[in-house]
């Protein structure tokens, strides 16, 4: 089953459950989903589309819930938070560290990169091979972590 039809159908479950938050959230999703697509020029959402909408969609609520914290509103927080979780049921199995580890030393030895001023091919290398598997920043620090100064 497509992730968009996972979503559509979790949809449906949250009308009937009468559950507001969590259809608010799920509603939102589906169209930011929808939108990429049309934009695209397709009528139908690919899974790489549902994968840009909920890895920016994730990144976007965690981002908030920070802010939230921040600014004193725990409550807010929380609520982003809950919904960062929510839409991680709709992403791709995450890379373990180690597996990621094994791209970035593979995408070195492919690079041929011996010093951190070549980090941008590495990383040109790496990120379509994690793109909604793995945090950028974290794809990023381990990069850095790997090549020599």
């Amino acid at each position: 089953m497509s992730v968009f039809l996972k979503l559509q159908e979790d949809v449906k479950e949250a009308m009937k459950a009468r559950d507001q938050e969590k259809l608010l959230a799920l509603r939102t999703l589906t169209s930011d989903i929808k939108k990429i697509a049309i934009d695209a020029g397709r009528r139908e959402p690919t899974d790489d589309d549902c994968v840009a909408a909920v890895t920016k969609a994730i990144k976007q609520r965690e981002d908030a819930a920070s802010q939230m914290d921040a600014g004193g509103r725990p409550e807010l927080a929380e609520r982003e938070r809950t919904q960062a979780d929510l839409f991680r049921n709709y992403q791709p199995a995450q890379l373990t560290p180690d597996e990621l580890e094994v791209l970035v030393r593979e995408a070195i030895a492919t690079v041929g990169a011996t010093s951190r001023k070549e980090m941008g091919k590495v990383m040109g290398v790496v990120s379509p091979k994690t793109k909604g598997r793995a945090d950028g920043k974290s794809v990023q620090a381990l990069v850095q972590a790997l090549l020599p100064a």
